[in-house]
């Protein structure tokens, strides 16, 4: 396989643009290929069932753009799909999750002994932190909870506001985060409002941006397979399953630069 190929990228909707983003900075030699499953978000209040059907469709199009490398950029979808799409692409490419690298990377500080993760609903009902967590390092403790109205809320425009302060403090106060050594933003819109999560924590919680580890572990997994691009990066393209401007407008918060949406109905 050709390492000029693009990498392909989708998430639920647009908030894996901040994944995307990071791994522009990180890799910037590398071509982009993002799908942003607007027809159908959140993921987070969808079945399990009906997340698999979503991931597997926008995996065989991403397959056919010839992406040398599929990244879930969606922490519902990781949960509920990645095994699915590891069956259906087999060898012909390889599949990569956002939970893995996140889960390793603070593994190896070797430091915490209670973790919090905030997340979607369906990400929270999978456990599937806890589950990985517990697999290496069955001493550490990992408290989830689920924060449904964050990733709506910063869609719309609603952070670093009086908004989103009532709504991230509300969370944050919740029992189940008391005595938290770290904090697993596992929503790849969450990067957005980590400003306000550190501020309510003081510093005292290390609070864990999920985009630059993914986008790091990306390089060295590009880089053991041999698929690592050092020529010059072909033009980004960014596909969306339903169009309205409010999606263009969200995607600059996200991506930190206009970018042009392609409307791509897959479903038809």
């Amino acid at each position: 396989m050709s390492s000029i190929l693009p990498i392909g990228i989708f998430d639920s909707g647009i908030g894996g643009l901040t994944v995307a983003n990071a791994i522009r900075k990180i890799l910037p030699n590398e071509q982009i290929i993002y799908f942003g499953d607007t027809a159908h978000m959140p993921y987070g209040d969808k079945s399990p069932e009906a997340i698999k059907f979503y991931s597997l469709k926008i995996a065989k199009f991403l397959l056919d753009k010839n992406c040398k490398l599929i990244l879930i950029a969606c922490n519902t979808a990781s949960a509920h799909a990645y095994h699915e799409l590891v069956h259906f692409l087999g060898d012909r490419v390889p599949i990569v999750n956002v939970i893995d690298p996140v889960v390793n990377a603070v593994i190896s500080k070797g430091k915490y002994k209670k973790i919090g993760v905030i997340a979607t609903k369906s990400t929270i009902r999978s456990d599937i932190y806890a589950k990985k967590f517990k697999i290496i390092d069955p001493d550490i403790e990992v408290s989830s909870l689920a924060t449904p109205l964050l990733a709506p809320m910063i869609e719309e425009g609603f952070f670093n506001n009086n908004i989103s302060k009532t709504v991230i403090n509300s969370y944050l106060t919740s029992s189940k985060l008391k005595k938290i050594d770290c904090l697993i933003l596992a929503c790849t819109h969450y990067p957005l409002i980590k400003p306000e999560i550190s501020s309510f924590y003081g510093g005292k919680v290390d609070i864990i941006n999920t985009a630059e580890i993914v986008a790091e572990d990306l390089k060295e997994s590009l880089t053991r397979l041999g698929l690592l691009n050092d020529g010059p990066a072909k033009r980004h393209q960014f596909f969306v399953s339903d169009y309205t401007p409010s999606f263009v407008k969200s995607t600059r918060l996200f991506f930190e630069e206009k970018i042009h949406l392609a409307y791509k109905p897959i479903w038809d």
